[in-house]
This record gives structure tokens, C-alpha cells and sequence, in this order.
């Protein structure tokens, strides 16, 4: 029989995330000046020491109305022209996927350090020669999946690391998102990179390859939308360290979007949306239980992982520990698998 214990009779170990304002001060280039480079750039200002000097659209005069609003030096309608002015320590790219692979080959090749927003490429392929020219020019690469930088993501590492909740059995987590079918929106674009996968499953996907390891032999079911990209995607795998996982996605309703890690001595769970700041609840078979809440406001997130990626780059490391280029390409591996499995096919990789 369990027995009971108040909240607080369980301590649960301290997050170990460096303050951000106290990470290296790094100019950053934006690529792509829409809603995400837009939260990049308000919470890099707000809550770091870096500020962003230029950004680069196809549009002169959308990056020079950005440029305007956030106190940006340099707008540029090209990004050979953004990366020749020079004056840049790292560029953050948060253009629709399928223009990843290209942008960051570019700036790679120019030497200059790249964040580049989730997913990191359409295809493990992509994702790969990424990687390798990473490698070969000796420039830091990462992908910006910023839940891997919060705060109680380090809390949950720690929890797992000392074996808390037990063996871990099961993962389950979910992201979906409502958005009624539209040639014109870029969830819905094949040409872009759309679909639920991409956009929205890289986060349970992500945190499962996290808790788990390489995901193996990975099963999907779902649907396509009438424009030939994912529409709902249920997904079951067996970790590489063990356990199993069960998520999925869609693009055609609202899901809870929380994860759950079970394990043989008791559960952690993290309320939706889970992959952004709030709140990790451990409980456990003997009544004991705790709660770690995000320390500082929700509305700088983002801002942790422009934090580790200049924390990386000032000490000379090519990736971060906390998301590593393997780990990329392990959770493109598996998209590849979920979409296959789907038939989903992007134009680009139809043409190759």
C-alpha cells in the first residue's frame, strides 16, 4: 500500500543552466525575418548580453522594417551580402525547412557559426552533409530545439541520470496543432517543407530520442492532406537504452501536448506545451513527490539556447553536448521513417 507524504518530501535536484545574461556577448545575423526571428530577437535583447546587427530577406523592404522595429544595424535581401559585410560571430536561420540545408551550407562555407531552427534539414541526407561540413571547415553547428536548453530539461536529465523514477518503460508525448487546410500556408506546402512531422513532431520525436536513445524500429500510421503532405501521424518505438515510446502529431486538431516518461518507481510529467518553459512533476510508487517550476519568465525561452550555442562557440566547440549532431540526425532518421512510411515525398526529393 502507498503511503502518503506531503508535496515537498521529495527533493528533486537543482537546474544547472548557466544565467543567459551571463553567456558571451555574440553579433548575430537573422535570416528569414518572420514570427519566430521575431521572438529570437526581442528575448535575445531582453534577457542576453548579444544582440542581433543584421538580418537578410529576399524581401529588402521586410528586413528593412525588422531592421527598423528591433534596432538592427544591417538589412540585406541576400544572405551572401548579409555574411560579405562581415562583423557577425553566429547567424540564426529560421527560414521555412526546405531552405535550411542551402542557407546553412552557406554560411558554413563562409565560416561563419550557424543555429539553425527546427527541424534541422527536410531529410537525414541533408542533415548529414550538414554535418560533414561542419566537421570538415571546423565551424559550430546546432540545431535550435529549444527545449533541450530549458531549465527543466536539465532537472529532467538529472532525474533520469539518477535513476528517480527506475527503469524508464514508457515515453508518451504529443503536439498537434489545428490549421485548416491552405495551399498558401507553409504547414501545409510540400514545396516548404510542410506537414505535421516537420514542424510539430520533431518535438515528442526529439524528446523521445532524448529519454531514450536512437529510436529503433519505429512503426507510423497516418494520413496525408489532399496537398501530399502529413497531415496525422501516430508513431510506436522501441530506445536504443531501452523503453519504448508512443507519440504522434497532427496538423487537424489540438492535443493535450504533454509528455509523460513512466518508469518502474514512478513517472515524470511534463504539462503541455511540454517543450516550452513550465513545469516538471515527479511522483513516485511511495507517495513522494515534487515540482520544478521554469525560474525566470516564460517569454524568454528562446532565449537558452542563443545562450548555449555562444557559450559553445567561445570555447571553441564545433556542437553542444545538449544537442548533438548525431542527436539531428537521429530524429531526422526517424522522420524520414515516419514519412516513408506515409508515402510523403518533398519535391526536392523527388528531383533528386
Amino acid at each position: 500500500m502507498t503511503s502518503r507524504h506531503a508535496e515537498g518530501d521529495l527533493a528533486l535536484p537543482p537546474s544547472q543552466v548557466p544565467d543567459p545574461r551571463e553567456a558571451p556577448a555574440l553579433r548575430w545575423g537573422v535570416v528569414s525575418p518572420g514570427h519566430i526571428a521575431t521572438q529570437f530577437t526581442e528575448t535575445l535583447h531582453r534577457a542576453s548580453a548579444s544582440r542581433v546587427v543584421a538580418v537578410t530577406s529576399r524581401s529588402l523592404e521586410r528586413a528593412q522594417a525588422f531592421a527598423a522595429a528591433h534596432d538592427v544595424e544591417g538589412a540585406h535581401d541576400d544572405l551572401g551580402a548579409m555574411l560579405a559585410a562581415g562583423g557577425l560571430d553566429a547567424v540564426y536561420i529560421a527560414s521555412p525547412m526546405a531552405q535550411h540545408h542551402a542557407m546553412a551550407r552557406q554560411a558554413l562555407e563562409a565560416g561563419v557559426p550557424v543555429l539553425l531552427e527546427k527541424a534541422f534539414t527536410l531529410n537525414a541526407a541533408e542533415a548529414e552533409d550538414l554535418v560533414a561540413l561542419a566537421r570538415e571547415r571546423g565551424v559550430f553547428l546546432m540545431e535550435a530545439l529549444w527545449a533541450r536548453f530549458l531549465p527543466q530539461f536539465d532537472v529532467l536529465r538529472q532525474v533520469l541520470a539518477q535513476g528517480l523514477i527506475g527503469e524508464t518503460v514508457l515515453v508518451q508525448a504529443d503536439h498537434g496543432q489545428s490549421f485548416p487546410e491552405d495551399p498558401a500556408h507553409r504547414l501545409h506546402a510540400p514545396e516548404l517543407g510542410g506537414g505535421a512531422l516537420l514542424d510539430l513532431g520533431v518535438y515528442p520525436i526529439s524528446f523521445a530520442q532524448m529519454v531514450l536513445g536512437d529510436l529503433q524500429d519505429l512503426a507510423a500510421l497516418g494520413e496525408q492532406t489532399s496537398l501530399g503532405v502529413d497531415a496525422t501521424v501516430a508513431m510506436v518505438a522501441r530506445g536504443a537504452r531501452g523503453g519504448h515510446a508512443t507519440l504522434s502529431t497532427t496538423l487537424r486538431s489540438l492535443t493535450p501536448i504533454e509528455a509523460v516518461i513512466s518508469g518502474t518507481e514512478g513517472r515524470v510529467r511534463l504539462d503541455g506545451a511540454f517543450f516550452a518553459p513550465g513545469t516538471l512533476r515527479v511522483e513516485l510508487r511511495d507517495g513522494r513527490s515534487a515540482s520544478f517550476s521554469h525560474p525566470g519568465d516564460p517569454a524568454d525561452g528562446l532565449v537558452y539556447e542563443a545562450a548555449e550555442a555562444a557559450r559553445c562557440i567561445a570555447a571553441g566547440l564545433l556542437e553542444s553536448p545538449l544537442m548533438t549532431w548525431e542527436d539531428s540526425i537521429s530524429v531526422m532518421r526517424s522522420m524520414d521513417q515516419a514519412r516513408a512510411a506515409l508515402g510523403v515525398v518533398y519535391p526536392s526529393e523527388a528531383r533528386a
